[in-house]
């Protein structure tokens, strides 16, 4: 693997198993992870932490994904969020995707799909770095 920028990921869900395993992935994919267990402790860490990237379950207790997401858009939309969820109907895709969601994947997920979205992530993150240096340099 070449020697590429470290991401730091959000990632959140209720199940410690599925965090344990996408930490596991995520980290094979050179990112730093941050956990949290519900949508109130991933609006904290977003606002605290700056994650590059959040990987948003949308199914869980306190604040659900959908509530964290818009929370999310409103004050850091630059961050890329991915949905998940095992309860994915075609209008819950549809309205991530409208509030600014960058994808939306079913579980179980694939390592392709992780990977993907790790690699997009990658690239917007890339796009903001290089705004903010073209906006400082005029």
């Amino acid at each position: 693997m070449d020697e590429q920028e470290k991401l730091r990921i959000l990632i959140t869900d209720d199940s410690r198993l599925l965090r344990k395993k996408l930490r596991e992935e995520l980290e094979k994919l050179n990112c730093e992870v941050i956990e949290a267990i519900n949508g109130k402790e991933a609006i904290t860490f977003v606002l605290e932490q700056e994650p590059d990237g959040v990987i948003l379950d949308i199914v869980m207790p306190v604040v659900g994904g959908i509530e964290a997401l818009e929370f999310i858009r409103e004050v850091a939309p630059d961050v890329p969020v991915v949905m998940l969820s095992s309860m994915g109907t075609p209008q819950k895709l549809m309205q991530c995707l409208k509030m600014g969601a960058i994808d939306f994947i079913h579980k179980p997920y694939t390592k392709e799909q992780i990977a993907k979205n790790v690699e997009r992530i990658r690239k917007l993150k890339a796009k903001r770095k290089a705004k903010a240096v073209e906006a400082n340099d005029n």
